[in-house]
């Protein structure tokens, strides 16, 4: 064991004077890194020259079928790989042992969203202050036309059409997309214009400003829409991608159509969007009865 555990120490040393990596940083990695040396004594395995790639394998697999989480398991993975990588550069070892094993997928997290009541809660905003004038604007504006936090800061004027209810925006990969708008965030933003002039400079192209008199930014966003979601008491936190997911997931579950929502979402891929948005399979059920060949009933 100390012929495994010698290597380490010196690695820790190492990254602990060149890297300047925290004490708690560098004793995770003694942690995790501890993990594999007691995997490899059972294996009486006594010297890192012995390790091939099977081993790493085999002990993914062990902390696989222990319940450890794919996060976990993926950062003592990491902490494997980067101490072999090391041993390669000081000679000891010829290849990395662990460069081509790969962890457990990582499960994705559905985002959260509120429900369509609690939408109406949120944007239920009687007050005539400027800046709630402009909050609720941008509320409505992205939860009418399910922008993301980066598409509703970059919104210059010459982007919005109001009469024919209508936003061009620019989402990810510089890709414009034109986005209709809700008659009520038309209404909201028309409220904003009219005070728009007092917080902006002559000549200032975007749609949404600051106390500062310029482009509103995305952090400022995020904090007045966590303000609105405690004021307006929503019984969970607000933020600008939880009321994005909320119009993808409501707009499919009025709709079932999927091709519609990755549009509208600006989605290359309809896997991204199937991710974003979730049914109840009450709905799927209804949607598939009334759409399948083969689930249809016969008419009488």
């Amino acid at each position: 064991m100390k012929s495994l555990q010698k290597p380490i120490d010196q690695y820790l040393n190492h990254i602990a004077s060149q890297r300047g990596l925290s004490p708690v940083t560098i004793k995770n990695y003694q942690r995790n890194l501890a993990e594999f040396v007691l995997f490899l004594t059972e294996k009486q395995i006594t010297n890192w020259t012995d390790l091939d790639s099977e081993h790493v394998r085999l002990m993914v697999k062990k902390l696989n079928s222990k319940g450890i989480k794919a996060r976990s398991i993926a950062t003592k993975l990491s902490a494997l790989r980067s101490f072999l990588t090391h041993l390669v550069e000081c000679e000891i070892l010829t290849f990395n042992p662990a460069k081509g094993v790969a962890a457990p997928k990582l499960d994705k997290p559905l985002p959260k969203n509120i429900s369509v009541d609690e939408v109406f809660q949120l944007l239920n905003i009687n007050d005539d202050n400027p800046l709630s004038l402009r909050d609720q604007a941008m509320m409505e504006l992205m939860y009418s036309s399910g922008l993301r936090l980066s598409e509703l800061v970059g919104i210059n004027l010459v982007d919005l059409k109001l009469r024919e209810k209508e936003v061009m925006v620019l989402g990810k990969g510089s890709k414009q997309r034109l986005l209709p708008i809700t008659k009520k965030a038309v209404e909201t933003i028309k409220a904003w214009l009219k005070v728009r002039p007092d917080f902006c400079e002559a000549g200032e192209t975007a749609l949404f400003t600051s106390k500062l008199k310029r482009r509103i930014s995305a952090r400022s966003v995020q904090a007045r829409m966590e303000k609105w979601g405690l004021q307006q008491n929503l019984p969970s936190h607000l933020n600008p991608h939880k009321l994005r997911h909320s119009f993808a997931t409501h707009m499919l579950e009025s709709s079932g159509n999927l091709r519609a929502v990755q549009t509208l979402l600006g989605h290359a891929d309809l896997s991204t969007t199937q991710v974003y948005t979730h049914l109840d399979f009450q709905h799927l059920a209804e949607v598939y009865d009334k759409a399948h060949p083969r689930a249809k009933r016969k008419k009488t």
